[in-house]
């Protein structure tokens, strides 16, 4: 993880946010907006959030990175964020700009791999241009997930059990760069994150017969190990834990310092409301 500016250097930066789904990216631009700080949203096609229209924006093609660069610069931009969940783009290369064209032998293989790979070589394609990349957590601020029980509800021995096996699965599954969650029950694995997301798992888990779980369990997230942290840190939110009710959990941890919690105190109201425990689990 890169040491994260003071705040005098997000100040003076002029942010390029590269806009995927979720809140993250307008939470992102309405705190730059509301401190009349200069920034540019950046969007591509046919994954443009609604809320874009309100804030300084370009919405371009995947397969125009030379559109991107030029808005970029043209907003006077010099520091750049990836926030908020992206899908792997379907390319078409006969629409390939020029620039797509002299980056494709780079590019191309990366959709090859895993998530972080590939997050992590498009960062580097953005710092060989000449931009700056930074972590949302360093432009937003106690985004990061507190240490220790978050909610009303007490993550007790067993749940900590639970998480500390989860813990290691997530540890293992992450080395590979597969996914950065797993859900736990008793000992017993319910399943793991992979491409579809949070969300699928905890659908999948939930759909586990009860005769298979030995007790309600628990969702966790966390960084996969070595994972590049201004590119692709994990998230939960108030729906997260809606979720993992519906799964039929006990609550939600996460690595403590590691996983961006967008909206602390909706998240941990949201925990209260569902009787669940959301805990921080030290690294």
């Amino acid at each position: 993880m890169s040491a994260a500016p003071d705040g005098g250097d997000r100040d003076r930066a002029v942010v390029g946010v590269i806009a995927g789904a979720g809140d993250l990216p307008r939470l992102i631009a309405e705190d730059r907006r509301a401190r009349g700080l200069r920034y540019l949203v950046c969007a591509f096609q046919g994954a443009a959030p609604p809320w874009i229209g309100d804030h300084p924006h370009a919405v371009v093609r995947h397969e125009k990175p030379g559109a991107l660069f030029a808005a970029l610069r043209g907003a006077g931009v010099d520091t750049v964020a990836f926030a908020g969940a992206m899908a792997r783009p379907q390319l078409h290369p006969l629409a390939f700009d020029l620039t797509a064209l002299r980056l494709a032998p780079r590019i191309l293989p990366m959709l090859r791999q895993g998530d972080d790979a590939l997050l992590r070589g498009l960062a580097g394609v953005l710092e060989a241009e000449g931009f700056r990349l930074v972590g949302a957590h360093e432009l937003l601020s106690g985004l990061l997930a507190p240490p220790g029980d978050c909610a009303a509800r007490k993550a007790d021995a067993e749940d900590r059990a639970d998480i500390a096996r989860a813990a290691a699965l997530v540890a293992g599954l992450g080395a590979l760069d597969v996914g950065q969650a797993a859900v736990v029950a008793g000992g017993v694995c319910l399943g793991l994150e992979s491409i579809q997301g949070t969300d699928a798992l905890l659908a999948f888990a939930g759909a586990t017969p009860q005769r298979l779980r030995p007790r309600p369990g628990v969702l966790y997230k966390a960084p996969k190990p070595g994972q590049d942290w201004r590119v692709d840190l994990p998230a939960i939110g108030p729906q997260t834990l809606r979720a993992a009710s519906a799964a039929g959990l006990a609550g939600v941890a996460v690595r403590a310092g590691g996983v961006l919690v967008l909206g602390l105190e909706a998240t941990r109201a949201e925990a209260d409301r569902l009787g669940l425990f959301l805990h921080g689990w030290p690294e």
